[in-house]
This record gives C-alpha cells, structure tokens and sequence, in this order.
C-alpha cells in the first residue's frame, strides 16, 4: 500500500475532532464534495469506515480513536517543519498564535501582551482559547503554540512559572458583610458561589477550606473564576478570587475583604509548551512576550523560575 497524501492528514485530524464532514469542510474552508472525496480516499487507504453513523451523529470507530494522537502529533511535525526558520522576525510576520488559558489568565495577560505586540509586532495576532478546549495530553500541543494554566494541574510538556496570586473574598458593597471582621469559620458560613475550573480539579481556594477542616455553605457555582464579581453584586453571595481579579472588579460595585489567614494561600500559574517546540524561533519569543507580560502584573512570581 502506498504511503498516505500528506495533503490528507489536515482533513484527518479535523474529521476526527468534529466527526462530521460538513463541519469539517466548513473548518477547513473546502467544499463538502472535496471533504467526502477526501474521506473516501482515507477510507481506502485505512482500510477502515472511520466515521461511523450513530443515530443522527457519527462516531469514530476504534481504529480512528487509535489513530487521534498519531494524527495529531503528524501536525504538530509538519507544522513545525512547514514554519522552520533559522530566524524570527516579529516586526514584519503576520502570524497567527494561538494560546490555551483560562479566562482569569487571559484577564490578566492580554492588556500587557497587546502593548508589547504593539511595539514589537503590530501584524502578529494572538487568539486565547479556553483551557477546558483541550484535554491534558501531549498531542493536543499541535493544536495550540502555548498553554497557560496553575502550575500544579499536571499538565505536561516543557513549562515556565509566570506569576503568583493569592485568594481574598469578595461581596457585593452593599452587604451587611463587608464591614465585618470575620473568622474563616464565619467566611465558611456565609453563602457562597465557587468556581468550577474542571472535572475533579480542587482550586487553591477548595484545598484552604479542607485543610481548615471547614465545609462552606455553596449555594452556586460557575465556569471560572471571571464571572464571580458580576454574579455576586447586589446579592448576599460571597467568593473566593485571586486577588488580581478581585481589584479589577472593585470597582463594579464590589468590596474586597482580606481573609483570617496566618499565611496566604497562592495560586501559582504557568506557562507550558510543546518540548518539540523549545527551540524554535517563533516560539521562544512569542514565550518572551507572556513572561515579559507576566513580569507588569503585580503579583509577580517572586522566584527565579527555569524552564524545565
């Protein structure tokens, strides 16, 4: 059998991510004729149906499933070899990159990265995607140039530390509340609507509470930890934010109150890249730039971190 037409792969490794042809000429911005032709002749060559009709969906077949991280790093290669350069010029590319984070992440990062884009490079684009968008495996970094999430999530691949920010609660200005000194026991007390960050995934704010032996009184949770301020403002809610957050949001009617902790409790978040990425010129300076934006916010990570 003849090797597969590597103009093949991009079409096979966005099938098997939306698993729906005309999604996947959409995406690849091809007509559907070209995209069913193009599954035909993949068909043949595997041997295998690949996408198989369920109901009013399609579902990968085995073989497909096994085939979905080889695809995936195959792009990652190719990518990598199409865009190998032995130098980078920011100032005159008109690149694209593409940056996993949360929304708190992208929050804090974007204003200074859209500074120092100006200077450096005003044709380059930069797109954040949400971190629940992939999952934690190595062949999902030929998706993205960059992943921004706290340091202790496991993630894998190479990694940096960008900056540290520690937890206070927030109320809405016109609770009751937010005169009051209070015992944690009595923060745990109050009502409170928490972050939800991923399956099973404890924030640094969870971990407090339980190593406090205290079980808070939730009532709501949401999506990260963006939407917090906007929800408990002008109710008798209470949430535990990174403190960067929580002063950015002051000012939409929304107190600060610092918690009765003897020592803070920190939320430490990192950058992580592809290994086969560490020494390309593309990436090492756009890895400048998120540090070098890090570096102006003012909870700085206080060490001398190392790429790892």
């Amino acid at each position: 059998m003849k090797g597969i037409d590597l103009n093949l792969v991009p079409l096979l490794q966005v099938l098997l991510e939306v698993r729906n042809v005309s999604r996947a000429a959409e995406q690849l911005q091809i007509s559907q004729p070209a995209a069913s032709t193009g599954l035909a002749r993949l068909r043949r060559h595997f041997d295998d149906e690949l996408l198989l009709r369920v109901g009013r969906k399609y579902e990968l077949t085995p073989f497909a499933q096994s085939l979905v991280p080889l695809v995936d790093e195959t792009m990652q290669q190719i990518r990598l070899m199409s865009g190998a350069r032995s130098h980078f010029d920011p100032t005159s590319t008109e690149r694209a990159f593409k940056i996993v984070a949360s929304g708190y992440s992208a929050t804090l990062l974007i204003g200074p990265i859209r500074r120092i884009l100006r200077r450096e490079a005003p044709h380059v684009s930069i797109e954040f995607v949400p971190l629940g968008s992939i999952t934690p495996e190595p062949a999902e970094f030929s998706r993205v140039d960059l992943l921004v999430a706290p340091a202790d999530y496991g993630m894998p691949g190479s990694n940096r530390h960008l900056f540290r920010d520690s937890f206070v609660a927030i109320v809405s200005a016109d609770n009751p509340v937010a005169n009051d000194v209070l015992t944690l026991a009595e923060v745990a007390n109050l009502p409170h609507v928490v972050a939800r960050i991923g399956e099973g995934i404890r924030t640094p704010a969870d971990l407090m509470f339980d190593q406090h032996d205290l079980k808070r009184n939730l009532v709501a949770s949401a999506a990260g930890f963006n939407s917090l301020p906007l929800i408990i403002e002008g109710t008798d809610l209470i949430a535990i934010v990174p403190r960067m957050l929580a002063t950015k949001a002051q000012n939409a009617g929304i107190r600060m109150m610092e918690l009765p902790l003897e020592e803070e409790v920190y939320l430490v978040e990192s950058m992580f890249w592809h290994p086969a990425q560490t020494n390309d010129p593309a990436n090492t300076w756009l890895r400048s730039v998120v540090q070098r934006s890090a570096a102006l916010l003012p909870g700085l990570f206080q060490e001398n971190p190392n790429e790892t």
